[in-house]
Formats: C-alpha cells, sequence, structure tokens
C-alpha cells in the first residue's frame, strides 16, 4: 500500500485506518479493526504509521497493514473523544 493517501490527508482532522494485517502482532492489533493514526512525518516516510494500538498507546507500524478509511464527522468526533462517563450515580 502507498502511503500517498494517508500523506494527502488534512492535518486539521484525525485520521483512522483500518487493519488489514494483524499476523505479526495479534496481541497489540485486532483484524478488521479501527485505529486512529497520530500524525508523523519520518514515520511515514519509512512506510510506517504511528497507530494508537489495544495498549492505548501509540506504536509504529508497517502502513500496508492498514487501509486508510474516511468516517463521517460525527463518527470522528466521538472516536477522537474517548469514552464517556455514565450519568448514573
Amino acid at each position: 500500500m502507498s502511503t500517498r493517501l494517508i500523506k494527502s490527508r488534512p492535518q486539521s482532522g484525525a485520521s483512522f485506518v483500518l487493519c488489514v494485517d494483524n499476523s505479526e502482532y495479534p496481541a497489540s492489533l485486532e483484524l478488521h479493526k479501527i485505529y486512529r493514526v497520530i500524525a508523523d512525518r519520518g514515520a511515514l516516510e519509512s512506510g510506517d504509521l504511528r497507530v494508537v494500538d489495544e495498549s492505548g498507546e501509540d506504536y509504529l507500524y508497517p502502513a500496508d497493514w492498514f487501509i486508510p478509511i474516511d468516517l463521517p464527522p460525527d463518527i470522528r468526533v466521538k472516536l477522537t473523544r474517548g469514552p464517556r462517563r455514565s450519568s448514573k450515580r
């Protein structure tokens, strides 16, 4: 996969990708799951993406393990906001 698609994304919003290969890190990445990408020009130039994985931390993974996806604005906001606390007492 070319990293050109990731590079062309607007820098103002969060980027998201779909995992299509987790064979080397099945505990860190779930196949067919959406992950948030953290902007990292150096990683892109090396063919990697900085992805927030199952640990909740960002790590570098090969860009060809992911497919960039476009999400509707309301979904993008929900995914970047993080978990909400319940108002139940």
